[in-house]
């Protein structure tokens, strides 16, 4: 009996709560679909039902005021200011009466009358600032904010807030002001600001925020907080030289192991700015020494940086290369042939064989590199892969598909092993064996990296295209000879192979794919005239044919990184994505159109 009455006294219980749910979705879905009248009704009954709920009564006004019930709207909000005089939102709900009425004496005594009899109340302070924000009324907000700080004696508490009304006014010098003092009385809203300044600065305001951080740093020289985010100001404005200026002053100051110069570094060099990350491994490397947990890798990283600085410009000599490979053999000489310095002898594998062109030399280490006791599978398989195309190139087939093969069956579901069927399947197609590379391609075409699916994908066009043009394939297979030829870096045999072709079939469909493999020799070769001449030629002669969108992009790439036209790029970029909307390059095409054009991306 007890169990029985106990369950029907919870079900009286929750029997209101599920209806009164139920009447303020219904109250809802009847306001958001214009129902008014009907809405009212609700929203009155549930602000009658819980009279602390601000929502229930604002949404009752304003279906009075979209009913144009101003009488009415007037009289419940006296009545309700006379009930609970403490509501100051009711004066400003008031005002907004009088505004609609075009009452603008009378709208505007109650929104001062509001601010007036505002008390030292955290809570209600914030509310009655709410209440203005909503009518878009920043001015009376930004006077809440300011009365509510002096009567709680704290100048700062509202800084956040204050900073967000600024914004929203457009004013950048008090808007900047605001955001510092809530950092300064708060260090750990540092990432949130970022955040803010990231989504809404202009470079007027960054220029503000760059201002007015020099001189609260020479103000308050105790305050990292404003350290750090100028160095983040630097960051966001590529300005790398200065922002490791504070970066290091930040770690001499805390007294750091480097982590933090570390990182900056990795920004630095993935931005390419490649001078700025050399200075910032290099700080680490003398000013921490070997008893930093990140010295080695600090070294090892300032051989990659210093590795793509020479070969990302094309800016080197044969002496700065042997230069390199002696800062390369000393590192290993310091740590030893070992499974952690094996990516560092990848990279120094790489560096012989194709810049300082001795490939035996790349051979014997990348020999010792397959055959390392303890040595991660996955390095491993890359010195494989490395190993394999030089035997490509020296021009020991049988020993370079074995390691593809290798590489393929233990990595069989993983990039690397679509990698190495990738190459075996090209190493089929250089050698003839035509149906059985295209069949290989046409499988790679889904492969979880999108560069080797675009390859097979060309590959397995361009094969399919030009297979069935004779009976013999030979023009074909003068093309992949010529193809070898130039991978092998045999560039002479291979124009005398694509010339040719052309004597042998003059006007045949391969003609811009030999203006596009001389135009990529060129490239190699670093004449980039000569380059731009072909692919243009491409353009403007062939294009409806394959190659035309890889001519248009290799083309603006030309124009905007090694011939100094970014508007001739611009141009190009443009037809690319404009009249090749299908096309791979058509999405990079259009980002980097918006970049030249100087869209904040």
């Amino acid at each position: 009996m007890r169990i029985k009455v106990f369950c029907l006294w919870v079900l009286s219980l929750l029997i209101p709560i599920a209806a009164f749910s139920q009447n303020a979705q219904l109250a809802q879905q009847y306001y958001q679909n214009g129902e008014y009248e009907k809405a009212s009704v609700l929203f009155e009954r549930l602000y009658r039902s819980n009279e602390t709920q601000d929502f229930y009564f604002d949404r009752y006004i304003e279906c009075l005021l979209s009913l144009q019930q101003y009488d009415e709207a007037e009289k419940v909000l006296k009545r309700e200011l006379k009930k609970y005089p403490d509501r100051l939102s009711f004066h400003v709900g008031l005002g907004n009466l009088y505004e609609r009425q075009l009452r603008i004496d009378e709208a505007n005594e109650e929104f001062q009358k509001a601010v007036k009899d505002l008390p030292p109340d955290r809570g209600t302070i914030l509310k009655l600032a709410q209440s203005f924000i909503q009518l878009a009324k920043f001015d009376l907000a930004i006077a809440t904010y300011e009365k509510g700080a002096k009567l709680l004696q704290d100048d700062g508490t509202f800084s956040y807030n204050l900073g967000d009304l600024y914004r929203r006014q457009g004013d950048s010098p008090r808007m900047v002001e605001s955001y510092l003092n809530s950092l300064r009385d708060n260090p750990g809203r540092l990432v949130s600001l970022e955040t803010v300044f990231q989504r809404y600065f202009s470079e007027e305001d960054f220029d503000e925020l760059q201002a007015q951080l020099y001189t609260r740093i020479q103000e308050d020289l105790e305050s990292i907080q404003y350290v750090e985010l100028l160095a983040w100001v630097f960051m966001q404005r590529k300005d790398y030289v200065n922002a490791l200026r504070q970066i290091k002053a930040l770690d001499r100051r805390l007294k750091e192991n480097g982590y933090r110069v570390f990182q900056f570094a990795e920004t630095a060099a993935n931005d390419k700015d490649y001078d700025v990350a050399i200075d910032a491994y290099s700080y680490i490397i003398t000013e921490k020494g070997p008893t930093t947990p990140i010295y080695v890798e600090s070294k090892r990283q300032l051989l990659r940086v210093k590795r793509e600085k020479l070969v990302q410009n094309y800016d080197y000599s044969r002496e700065d290369l042997l230069a390199l490979e002696q800062e390369y053999l000393e590192f290993i000489d310091e740590f030893g042939r070992n499974r952690n310095t094996a990516p560092i002898l990848l990279e120094l594998s790489e560096l012989q064989a194709y810049y300082l062109n001795d490939m035996d030399k790349a051979i014997l280490l990348l020999q010792e590199l397959v055959d390392m006791p303890g040595i991660q599978r996955n390095i491993q398989a890359q010195a494989k892969l490395a190993l394999a195309d030089y035997y490509l190139i020296k021009g020991e087939r049988w020993d370079a598909t074995l390691l593809y093969s290798q590489v393929d069956k233990a990595f069989e579901d993983d990039v690397l092993g679509h990698e190495a069927r990738f190459r075996n399947a090209k190493l089929s197609y250089y050698f003839g064996d035509f149906e059985w590379a295209q069949a290989q391609f046409e499988v790679l075409k889904a492969s979880t990296s999108k560069l080797i699916a675009n390859d097979a994908l060309d590959l397995s066009v361009f094969i399919m295209d030009n297979l069935g043009l004779d009976t013999t394939a030979a023009s074909l297979s003068l093309y992949a000879e010529a193809d070898l030829l130039i991978f092998q870096n045999r560039f002479d045999e291979a124009f005398e192979k694509l010339d040719t072709l052309l004597a042998r079939y003059p006007g045949h469909s391969l003609e811009d794919d030999v203006l596009y493999a001389k135009a990529k020799v060129y490239e190699k070769k670093h004449d980039y005239p000569a380059a731009a001449q072909l692919l243009q030629e491409i353009v403007d002669e062939h294009g409806d044919e394959i190659r035309a969108d890889n001519a248009l992009f290799e083309l603006a790439n030309l124009y905007e990184n090694f011939l100094g036209d970014p508007e001739k790029a611009k141009e190009l970029y443009e037809k690319l994505f404009m009249d090749y909307s299908n096309s791979t390059f058509a999405v990079e095409a259009r980002k980097r159109f918006r970049k030249l054009r100087g869209d904040n991306i």
